[in-house]
């Protein structure tokens, strides 16, 4: 564990997701994820302890989709920021295939972070030419 206090390793990516509750379905992105939960942006505010579940999408460079991945989760916390709402998610007991498939999941998310650039360097590269 990492002096963070948190439990799984977080994958900074923007994937989509749907958040479905029982009266409504919200499209964002995540900010982050881990095995445990994760970090979204969306244009609706959640009750905290909401349940829910979220279908995972990875998306790539040609805007082509993955499968959707569902997972049962709860809202942990939501914070208005400017005119959106960052969410906190923490993803509830998977059965064991979704768990596999949430861990091939992360593991892509992985494998592309060791290989873009980093966003930093990339900025300062393009101020200084």
């Amino acid at each position: 564990m990492t002096g963070s206090g948190r439990q799984h390793p977080r994958y900074a990516h923007e994937a989509a997701l749907t958040l479905l509750s029982a009266d409504r379905a919200i499209t964002g992105r995540t900010r982050n994820v881990s095995h445990g939960g994760l970090c979204a942006m969306v244009d609706e505010e959640f009750a905290v302890g909401t349940a829910i579940e979220i279908d995972l999408q990875l998306v790539f460079p040609d805007t082509r989709r993955s499968e959707p991945l569902r997972l049962p989760a709860r809202i942990a916390w939501c914070t208005a920021i400017d005119d959106q709402y960052q969410i906190g998610v923490q993803f509830l007991a998977l059965h064991e295939e979704t768990a596999s498939d949430l861990t091939m999941f992360l593991r892509f998310l992985e494998s592309r972070a060791a290989v873009r650039p980093p966003a930093a360097a990339a900025k300062l590269d393009d101020r200084f030419g």
